[in-house]
């Protein structure tokens, strides 16, 4: 296991914020004031590294053309930040389960506490990517607040030796994991309201970006119609609802019709939207998807 010098006192997210110097002896609503204006730093910081996570979308995208993935690597909050954000992809874009996994130092344990020593764990970070058949074709992203954690370095490090490409988020600038990255995606949210925990501002900064990177790819690569989910998959009573609302709401179709367009193509909003759209049956309509890739619009437009 590697070794890394850590000096905190060069880290903007370990740095002390005087707004909040203050704050235990605070009523508890200025106290929430306080955390509240600092939470709105945040957003703004993510507006700043547009650009960059441009890049990572259309860099993700162009993965999953190639039949590639998007693999999030982290410990701690940003671990879990990309289990959150991976796990919510199959059900919100009918994407396989494996086309966007989350890593975190520790594994299944850590998700729910604290594994001692995991993320300082270089080669830990190197083989749980390996064990995931790791290539060139995929994406990696590298999630720590810090910018340094050696298990994401591990893993990025890997990445880059056999040409994957390589990106990061951190709210640290000229950090180890933004020399190494590809593409470096660093929010500089400034110094936390509790000094150094960086599951604050920092982690919502991530979660932000990580909702950016998911939804910006699955659109460009056409699981979003206008601003309509339209691959959803329908495993519980609200999500069957949810596909009927919105095939009523792309086709402006009448209750009864969404319901035998969906019962017609076994649930797949998309085909049924197609269907309707095209006037077509759903045979027609899944082989108009498939000859525009999927890409709802393309497909309506090719038989208008």
């Amino acid at each position: 296991m590697t070794t890394v010098k850590i000096d905190l006192t060069r880290m903007v997210t370990e740095s002390r914020n005087p707004a909040s110097q203050d704050i235990d002896t605070l009523s508890t609503l200025d106290m929430l004031a306080v955390i509240n204006n600092e939470d709105k730093k945040v957003a703004i910081a993510v507006e700043q590294v547009l650009p960059e996570i441009a890049q990572v979308v259309d860099a993700v995208a162009a993965a999953f053309q190639q039949g590639g993935r998007l693999i999030y690597t982290g410990a701690g909050t940003s671990g879990r930040l990309g289990i959150l954000d991976a796990s919510e992809c199959p059900p919100t874009f009918g994407t396989k389960a494996e086309q966007v996994v989350g890593l975190i130092a520790g594994g299944h344990t850590a998700i729910l506490r604290a594994v001692e020593n995991a993320e300082d764990n270089q080669v830990l970070g190197k083989s749980d990517l390996t064990a995931l058949n790791f290539t060139d074709k995929d994406v990696l992203v590298g999630i720590a607040a810090s910018g340094r954690t050696p298990y994401v370095l591990g893993a990025m490090t890997y990445a880059k030796e056999i040409g994957a490409t390589t990106a990061c988020i951190s709210c640290n600038p000229h950090s180890p994991m933004t020399e190494l990255a590809d593409v470096s995606i660093t929010p500089v949210v400034g110094p936390e309201v509790v000094t150094g925990s960086s599951r604050m501002k920092a982690g919502t900064a991530q979660k932000l970006v990580l909702n950016m990177l998911t939804t910006g790819a699955m659109i460009r690569s056409g699981k979003v119609y206008g601003n309509l989910m339209v691959d959803v998959e329908a495993t519980n009573a609200k999500l069957v609802e949810r596909q009927k609302r919105i095939v009523i709401e792309a086709t402006d179709c009448t209750r009864e019709q969404a319901e035998i367009a969906l019962h017609a193509c076994e649930g797949h909003c998309k085909t049924a939207i197609v269907m309707i759209l095209t006037n077509s049956n759903a045979d027609e309509a899944s082989q108009l998807l498939a000859q525009h890739r999927g890409f709802t619009r393309d497909a309506i437009n090719a038989k208008a």
